[in-house]
């Protein structure tokens, strides 16, 4: 089993882990609370991705071109890093199971 990409991540998850523990020692609201609310955000950011599309192609004629193809990408951070965090409050073997997850898919949809 290739662990190469595993061992790409470990940076990430490590600052990943870093702002769960941020997140958790500035918490203001019941952990079991915070947890939901955290994976709430998802869909916080994922509207945010789209508002980001719309300002970019200009399709609200009453605002125009707001944003641009940057903004998405910077969007699309925001969601990843987002989904990381939620998925790190859940469970500190985040790695191993995104990990675990990541190799299903990519046999799933690689193998030839």
């Amino acid at each position: 089993m290739d662990h190469t990409l595993d061992a790409t991540l470990d940076p990430i998850w490590d600052t990943v882990d870093r702002l769960n523990t941020w997140l958790d020692e500035n918490r203001t609201l019941p952990a079991q609370q915070e947890v939901l609310l955290r994976i709430l955000k998802l869909s916080e950011e994922v509207g945010e991705v789209a508002q980001a599309v719309v300002g970019a192609t200009g399709q609200n004629p009453r605002k125009g071109h707001t944003h641009t193809w940057r903004d998405v990408e910077s969007e699309l951070c925001d969601v990843v890093l987002t989904a990381m965090v939620a998925l790190r409050t859940l469970t500190p073997d985040a790695p191993e199971v995104f990990g675990a997850h990541l190799r299903k898919v990519t046999a799933r949809s690689l193998s030839s």
